[in-house]
């Protein structure tokens, strides 16, 4: 696996344990559980991320829910097939995880950089209020011929700038995981409430074909 390779998805994530871990799949023997980390913004809100953990990377039986962490990794996403479509999932895989005495003060808690190529036309509008913002789809190789498809949201200049970008542009990106509520309508009267993940923007650079 090339250096370059990695490069290209970059992240580190400073926060607090708040689950336990639950197994999500096995590849050649070694499992992989989900936990969830709560990074906190700069604001008084938070951002709940789930993390991808090798058992060898950290003891799964353990009960660490309410320690800091540091983890650095990648941004990955799968397609879950459910109610008849696939549906995409995202988490930070992890590469390294380091526990943290306590919480560190005025630290860079949530930094992600991709590498990756335009797979969907931008989708850019303006709230009722006027602030400008643009959706991308950001594809970034993984080894193997893999691919990781990251939503990535821009605002204000930036969502100018990149509703004009064009499907297999070459772009990369800084910014920090967001997560999001919302309510998923499943029938007339069933619903559920939801947490869709993505990349918020903060700079962003592009090479017109």
């Amino acid at each position: 696996m090339s250096d370059k390779v990695i490069e290209n998805n970059q992240v580190s994530v400073i926060g607090k344990i708040v689950s336990g871990f639950t197994f999500s799949h096995e590849v050649f023997g070694e499992g992989f559980y989900m936990v969830d980390v709560l990074v906190r913004r700069l604001s008084d809100s938070a951002d709940l991320i789930p993390v991808m953990m090798s058992e060898r990377l950290i003891d799964v039986s353990r009960d660490y829910v309410g320690a800091f962490i540091r983890v650095g990794g990648q941004f990955r996403s799968y397609n879950r097939h459910e109610e008849k479509k696939n549906r995409l999932v995202l988490s930070v895989f992890a590469r390294e995880v380091e526990f943290l005495e306590e919480e560190v003060e005025n630290a860079k808690t949530n930094q992600i950089f991709l590498d990756g190529y335009i797979c969907k036309a931008p989708v850019y509008r303006k709230t009722p209020l006027g602030r400008e913002i643009a959706d991308l789809l950001i594809a970034v190789n993984r080894p193997y011929g893999k691919s990781d498809y990251i939503p990535c949201i821009c605002w204000g200049r930036n969502a100018r700038f990149a509703s004009s970008f064009e499907v297999g542009g070459h772009a990369q990106i800084w910014g920090r995981i967001q997560s999001r509520e919302y309510v998923k309508k499943l029938s007339e009267t069933e619903s559920e409430r939801r947490i869709a993940y993505e990349v918020s923007v903060s700079k962003l650079e592009y090479e017109y074909q």
